[in-house]
């Protein structure tokens, strides 16, 4: 589908207004929602299993389209962008991370064909991958099994950082996937993900709500509304749903 190109500009302001979406006609997931998310600031949406969070950022990235009201990043309607921009300014780091049966570097470039080797090197620095990829017998050159069966979870994920670092995104989403890891690799995923978003326009999905601490804004989100925001502070005197998330998962957890 043809469609008009992200504007150029390093701001990258994403603004939902008054947004709904039925996967289902006549059964509403998201209802009248409206978030700001400044350019440059770290936005996480938090919430229970069903709560919506995904579909927000399926909505962005336009995988569905909304039954009524409009997304924005900065002045442009996303439904005016074209699908092929829009993916080539935002990248996305799942939970269940996209590798393929190539080479770690063709899986780094398929964000970005063009990068220079100085640019992949950067990259993997700031992952945290070069210890990894030293490893390897054939270093960026080993080939992956399919998904990346024969790396471990850990070292997938930071493969994956590496990658939307090599994309340089203007808007990052990141749907944190730092379960079934062991402590030192988390550590370095958690390290590489605070790098990747500094002075970038981030979406967290999260899971574990300590990671989302130092969050800008925190959105609170149930049953496709948002009933609560601010930062981790403000939520938790509240005593309101993120209080309630917050002391169910960390119980008997100094904070």
């Amino acid at each position: 589908m043809s469609g008009e190109e992200l504007s150029q500009n390093t701001n990258a302001t994403v603004t939902f207004k008054d947004v709904k979406f039925s996967y289902d006609q006549g059964h509403p997931v998201i209802h009248d929602f409206s978030l700001s998310v400044p350019s440059g600031k770290k936005v996480a949406l938090v919430g229970s299993t069903g709560s919506g969070k995904t579909t927000v950022v399926n909505l962005l990235m336009r995988f569905y389209d909304i039954d009524s009201g409009d997304i924005f990043i900065n002045d442009q309607n996303v439904r005016n962008i074209s699908r092929e921009s829009l993916r080539k300014n935002v990248a996305i780091v799942l939970q269940d991370t996209v590798l393929f049966s190539d080479t770690i570097r063709n899986n780094l470039k398929y964000s970005n064909e063009k990068a220079t080797q100085e640019q992949l090197d950067k990259a993997i620095e700031l992952s945290r991958c070069r210890d990894m990829i030293n490893m390897l017998s054939e270093g960026c050159d080993t080939i992956l099994a399919r998904s990346g069966e024969n790396i471990s979870q850990g070292q997938r994920q930071l493969l994956a950082i590496a990658r939307a670092f090599v994309a340089d995104p203007k808007i990052l989403i990141l749907d944190e996937a730092t379960s079934n890891v062991d402590t030192r690799t988390e550590k370095a995923i958690q390290d590489a993900m605070q790098l990747i978003m500094q002075n970038r326009t981030s979406i967290v999905i999260a899971h574990r709500l300590s990671t989302i601490r130092d969050a800008d804004i925190i959105v609170v989100m149930n049953k496709g509304q948002i009933v609560e925001s601010g930062n981790h502070e403000e939520l938790l005197a509240l005593k309101g749903k993120y209080y309630d998330l917050y002391m169910t998962q960390y119980a008997g957890f100094a904070t």
